[in-house]
């Protein structure tokens, strides 16, 4: 596959680095990885124990694929494009009286559908207040995701699973405006965009459904799936070859990964 160079774009370099991450993190989830002890023994008899286990490893696989994979991936592919990155960040703590009560009236507008989502008018209202009032120490989700780039401005991702739960979004939304309103109450002249992304689309080749989450989120501002944020980090066509490596590095260690499989074969 023809690799993009330059401009931030998917390098060389990119793909050993993260083939070598992708490799440490299945060695380490070997290492590591013990079944939890549950006794299935029509399951097991009918499938087998290998094929069992197998099960028992992706969804552990899947449970924390996110933090172990998806984001220093994302770390390491944003490396040309912003000056610092940081996963697991920890964002300000002070919000304002007058935020809050402006947070909680877009959410309630949202929600009777009075209004539809506006990232960047929402933005500016929570700056015209972000220091009136009382200021109150709140405990905000920590971001994901932690980017800023050589201008200053600031990025705060929180990745999610392919398919969220409608119902979940209010509360994300109102993440993504904390987020906004303690960044501001700390700086208020910040440029700040607080979005979710989803590394990929579990409806391909049809599109995501987005419907889902359109009467809460800013389609356009706060949300970005699979191609969309991948090549958002590093440039176009990074997902086609952040694919591709995955593929490569589950070729290269077919033996491995037939070999830790293999040892639940024969014992019941």
């Amino acid at each position: 596959m023809q690799l993009l160079t330059n401009k931030g774009t998917f390098k060389k370099m990119n793909k050993h680095e993260i083939k070598n991450l992708l490799k440490n993190s299945l060695r380490n989830k070997f290492a590591n990885h013990n079944p939890e002890p549950c006794a299935m023994p029509f399951h097991t008899r009918l499938l087998g124990k290998d094929r069992l286990a197998l099960y028992s490893f992706i969804h552990s696989l899947n449970t924390n694929f996110g933090t172990t994979i998806f984001e220093p991936v994302a770390l390491k592919l944003g490396e040309s494009k912003f000056i610092k990155r940081e996963k697991q960040y920890t964002p300000y703590k002070q919000i304002s009286e007058q935020a809050q009560r402006v947070i909680q009236d877009i959410i309630d507008d949202l929600n009777s559908a009075n209004t539809v989502p506006a990232k960047l008018e929402e933005i500016e209202r929570i700056r015209s207040v972000c220091r009136s009032g009382n200021m109150h120490n709140i405990k905000t989700t920590k971001v994901d995701l932690m980017l800023e780039t050589k201008e200053g401005e600031l990025f705060y991702i929180d990745l999610k699973s392919a398919k969220p739960n409608a119902g979940e979004f209010k509360g994300f939304k109102r993440t993504l405006l904390e987020w906004v309103a303690v960044t501001l109450a700390e700086n208020p002249d910040r440029k700040i965009n607080t979005l979710i992304a989803i590394p990929y689309n579990p409806y391909d080749p049809e599109p995501y459904a987005r419907w889902t989450m359109r009467g809460m989120l800013d389609l356009n501002e706060e949300l970005k799936v699979a191609d969309e944020f991948w090549d958002f980090l590093c440039g176009d066509g990074t997902y086609k070859a952040l694919l591709q490596c995955f593929e490569d590095v589950g070729i290269e260690m077919r033996d491995e990964i037939d070999a830790y499989f293999e040892k639940f074969k024969h014992s019941l």
